[in-house]
């Protein structure tokens, strides 16, 4: 009965993981529960997967990246990448997926994304061509450079900790950068050669003119005795602002924007437009943005504030609700002017728009208040920054810090989790991060994911899950040999990566697939290897949040993803395929 109980919970935290209406924590704690309940685990046994060291080393590196962002270093190499590489688009993808790459090798590819957007779209700005043909392999390559190491992304370091709980020992710092650095250039290969054509080129014509090429949806209020009143709404002055009216509000009453409705005073438009034209809407007599007229209606003075572009992070509270839901401007000490979400138009009253991961906002505020929003990883501000030489100079010394802390760990003079705790405690100590926003940086749902995971991987084992699955497994693919058997786990591993998050998903089918090379003299760590770099590899979907975090920017749709993403997830399983028994014989 118990292995039924582990494959019926199984089923269910998939289904839960890919509807994401439950939050993957709470799913996570949940499943553990009824583990111990059912008597399948004990709650030492439940728990004992958070005490692991991975999740002390999972914490001081997201400590230390959100550091070296907060300190600018980061952000350096993204302005000296966009000022570097040429005008040639090609050798320009090709220079910034190395660069990016290499630096998500030893960081949180979420973090590393989030620094490199604003200079990227700047740079597309520069050279007058769509962000979106920058931003896909921009995710791309901070998502395949973490297959270089074992600290370049949370799936490696948890499938580490988990084969230690397996009895094997684990993964060194640079076990598989061979077989990482093959991956990241035959991605870099691959994109630069063919996803380059595969790539939209959203709004190249106004790219071509050197505008803004984001289009925001808006709400502009008639003021009295604005020159728009009377006109007819289908052909008016907001055409020559190069505004395409889409809906109108008047006395809470949604009208469209039809031939026989004229602009009465009041109405409040819903229009689309570029940022530069919705900025000049302030300084235009007869009409303003709606969250302008409302502030100054409450008596607050907005005109030396700040006015940015951002983008909401996966982590970001705000998300699944809306701006009314939120008591956004309350909360936040900002307010939201315009909304932009990829390449779909918004038909709702904007304050009623659930918000998504990688939603962009044009926001209005004090600077200080993007500056706190954005340490807590609330949200991306798409601009680049200015630090002080000596918050530079801190960054430097504890990037310094961080590369001996990776030497000594790779030479095992000092074990990993220690010396990256001790880089992390410096950059508390050194003020290059506030304490309250390091632990804002730490992703605490992906490690109560992987501590949970961890200890139903070993429920799926002790409760004979795991062997139930792998003879079946092993039964159907064995008659083509352990290749056949091996290939079969990277393609699971692969599928399950779309519903679930990258790591979630090689910690459910490493117990499996290591239990399925035991039965059949194969090796477990050859096994355990492929199933980790498939899930690392696998960029078929915007799910990952370095993915989400260009969604919005890039304009892009979830088939573009597809289109894109779904040859280079064949092309690195072809890789994952060819190299893993070369290094690591299956036999």
């Amino acid at each position: 009965m118990d292995p039924w109980i582990v494959i019926g919970l199984l089923v269910i935290a998939v289904i839960a993981f890919s509807t994401e209406k439950i939050s993957v924590d709470l799913v996570t704690l949940a499943m553990l529960c009824v583990l111990v309940l059912c008597g399948i685990l004990t709650a030492e046994q439940a728990f004992a997967g958070f005490g692991n060291r991975v999740i002390i080393l999972l914490a001081a590196i997201f400590v230390i990246g959100a550091a070296l962002r907060e300190t600018g270093v980061l952000d350096l190499m993204g302005g000296v990448l966009a000022q570097t590489f040429g005008t040639q688009p090609k050798r320009l993808m090709a220079f910034m997926m190395a660069v990016v790459g290499g630096v998500s090798a030893f960081m949180n590819n979420t973090t590393v994304t989030a620094v490199f957007v604003g200079p990227i779209m700047g740079l597309a700005r520069k050279l007058r061509i769509p962000p979106s043909r920058l931003l896909m392999p921009l995710a791309f390559a901070s998502l395949l450079g973490g297959t270089c190491t074992l600290i370049g992304t949370s799936t490696n370091v948890a499938v580490s900790g988990a084969i230690i709980k397996m009895g094997l020992p684990p993964f060194r710092m640079f076990e598989f950068t061979l077989v990482g650095l093959v991956i990241l250039l035959t991605g870099i290969l691959y994109m630069v050669f063919i996803g380059t054509r595969l790539v939209p080129e959203r709004d190249a014509a106004t790219a071509a003119s050197g505008d803004s090429m984001r289009e925001y949806l808006a709400e502009v209020v008639v003021l009295p005795n604005s020159p728009l009143i009377g006109q007819a709404a289908f052909d008016s002055d907001f055409s020559a602002l190069e505004f395409q009216v889409i809906k109108i509000q008047r006395d809470d009453q949604p009208l469209d924007a039809g031939p026989n409705l004229h602009f009465e005073e009041g109405d409040v438009v819903l229009v689309a437009g570029k940022v530069e034209n919705l900025i000049k809407v302030k300084k235009i007599e007869g009409i303003d943005i709606l969250e302008d007229v409302t502030l100054r209606s409450s008596g607050i003075d907005m005109r030396d504030a700040q006015v940015a572009e951002v983008v909401l992070t996966p982590r970001s509270g705000f998300v699944g609700r809306s701006l009314r839901e939120n008591n956004f401007r309350q909360r936040t000490g900002l307010s939201v002017l315009a909304l932009m979400r990829g390449d779909r138009r918004l038909m709702h009253h904007m304050a009623d728009e659930k918000l998504h991961a990688g939603d962009v906002l044009l926001l209005q505020g004090p600077s200080e208040r993007f500056r706190a929003f954005e340490e807590g990883s609330e949200m991306i501000v798409i601009t680049q920054h200015q630090f002080s030489a000596e918050t530079r100079k801190r960054g430097f010394m504890l990037l310094g810090s961080f590369m001996l802390a990776v030497l000594v760990s790779s030479l095992e003079w000092v074990p990993a989790t220690i010396a990256f705790v001790i880089v992390a405690l410096l950059a508390v100590f050194t003020r290059c991060i506030k304490l309250e926003n390091a632990y804002a940086n730490i992703d605490w749902r992906l490690l109560i994911l992987i501590g949970g995971m961890m200890a139903f991987g070993e429920a799926m084992q002790s409760s004979g899950a795991a062997a139930m699955i792998a003879n079946a497994i092993t039964g159907w693919l064995q008659p083509w040999g352990v290749f056949a058997v091996f290939a079969g786990f990277c393609v699971l591993t692969i599928l399950l990566t779309q519903p679930m998050s990258n790591a979630a998903a090689a910690l459910v089918v490493l117990p499996v697939a290591m239990q399925a090379a035991t039965s059949m003299g194969a090796s477990p760590r050859a096994f355990a290897i492929g199933v980790m770099l498939s899930a690392s590899a696998s960029v078929l979907t915007p799910f990952e949040p370095s993915c989400i975090l260009v969604y919005g920017p890039g304009k892009y749709r979830f088939s573009d993803f597809i289109k894109v993403g779904g040859g280079l997830t064949f092309v690195m399983l072809i890789v994952v395929l060819t190299m893993v028994p070369l290094f690591w014989p299956l036999k």
